[in-house]
């Protein structure tokens, strides 16, 4: 339900907060795993991690005091489908086995993409899939017809690539082409090398395009600049890797056109700092796209004075970067604001007007949910009129903030 009034101010007063303030919260009726969110006209679709019985929550947050919970879509047993994107009236949902949940009973999970219409967008109507073998569709990318742009495991290879999706006729969906890591298909060329005996996974795990170009997160393997300008045949024009000696696992790789730079967010995994070692937002250089240079990272979050912990570190759950606002076309666009998540230590906001030094400019840290020993702020979406729409990744729903910076 969405929180009282004197329970809104109680959250904000126990919240940390710098240049934000809390306006709105819902718990999802229970099913507070949020994952990606997207706003459409006075919607929100908000999709579930998976450990939840949901797949998809739909708000009217036309008053954002008081977002008002419209529907509820389950998913399919032993599956997750934890990205939302929306051109239009088509929604699509990514569909996915739930590698870190346990399996319940004998049902195989939805591998794929499932394409709703959304004409009435309180009532998404499935029109189309897309399937994918073995364990699904992870990341998408689908901001502008007809084109989705999807991390996907393809055929013959060891691990996930990159699969680009005709919706032009959206119940009809159709592969373009795709690209792989190198060296993930037997014969590859030039196959990539994993440096790091921990951190070893070569893989897609998502990809932005940009005109003919898409800048693609490529985990363990750094990030890759393609040229898509022949969809059916994409081509690796560069790469950048920094793991080792730094942490890897790169998320998203968030093109800024304008000036030439790439804001590179490696996400922080289980497995605690052993496993992950030092994981940043990064800061790319890319107006040589054949070279890409790193040049500055985003400062580390630090705890307020008065708090208990020497660094987020200490406090319980995970600590470390997860992603930032896309600068979707419906939104909030900035090259010089960047909005991240940083699970227990919230959102953070980060101005990088000077590129060589990134500068925090403002936070919001929600109090732990009920039940939960630490916030963990998962993903989020920036909408034109200052407010930031929040997820926390366990327990915690929705909550909506009000932003103050640039």
């Amino acid at each position: 339900m969405s929180t009282p009034g004197n329970d809104l101010r109680k959250m904000q007063a126990e919240s940390d907060a710098e240049k934000t303030r809390l306006v709105g919260h819902h718990d999802l009726n229970g099913s507070g795993d949020g994952m990606q969110v997207v706003k459409h006209g006075k919607y929100l679709y908000v999709a579930h991690v998976g450990q939840s019985k949901m797949a998809l929550s739909i708000l009217d947050v036309s008053d954002p005091s008081n977002p008002r919970l419209l529907r509820q879509i389950p998913h399919a047993p032993n599956t997750h489908n934890h990205k939302v994107q929306i051109v239009g009236d088509v929604l699509v949902q990514n569909s996915e086995f739930i590698s870190y949940l346990p399996i319940t009973g004998s049902e195989k999970p939805v591998a794929g993409l499932n394409v709703y219409s959304i004409e009435d967008p309180e009532n998404p109507q499935q029109i189309g899939f897309y399937p994918v073998g073995e364990r699904g569709v992870h990341r998408t990318w689908y901001r502008e017809a007809p084109y989705a742009h999807i991390a996907a495991p393809v055929e013959g290879c060891s691990s996930r690539g990159y699969h680009i999706v005709d919706l032009s006729d959206p119940a009809h969906p159709k592969r373009v082409g795709c690209w792989w890591v190198p060296g993930s298909k037997a014969g590859d060329s030039n196959p990539w090398e994993a440096l790091d005996p921990v951190q070893n996974k070569l893989a897609v795990h998502g990809v932005i395009p940009r005109g003919d170009r898409a800048y693609a997160s490529c985990t363990d393997g750094g990030m890759a600049i393609l040229d898509i300008s022949d969809m059916s045949c994409p081509k690796l024009i560069s790469r950048i890797n920094w793991c080792p000696p730094y942490g890897g696992y790169s998320h998203t790789s968030l093109p800024l056109p304008g000036r030439g730079l790439l804001v590179e967010v490696c996400e922080w995994v289980n497995g605690g700092r052993e496993r992950n070692g030092d994981k940043r937002i990064w800061l790319l250089d890319i107006r040589e796209e054949r070279q890409p240079v790193m040049i500055s990272s985003f400062p580390l979050p630090k705890p307020p004075k008065n708090s208990p912990w020497r660094s987020f570190h200490d406090r319980p759950l995970k600590f470390g970067p997860h992603n930032v606002h896309e600068n979707y076309r419906n939104g909030f666009q900035s090259e010089t604001l960047i909005f991240a998540t940083w699970f227990n230590a919230g959102l953070r906001i980060t101005d990088i007007s000077d590129a060589d030094q990134p500068t925090e400019v403002g936070h919001f840290v929600p109090p732990a949910p009920a039940g939960q020993e630490a916030p963990q702020i998962n993903d989020l979406y920036v909408d034109k009129d200052n407010l930031v729409y929040l997820t926390d990744r366990v327990s915690g729903g929705l909550y909506i903030v009000e932003h103050r910076c640039g």
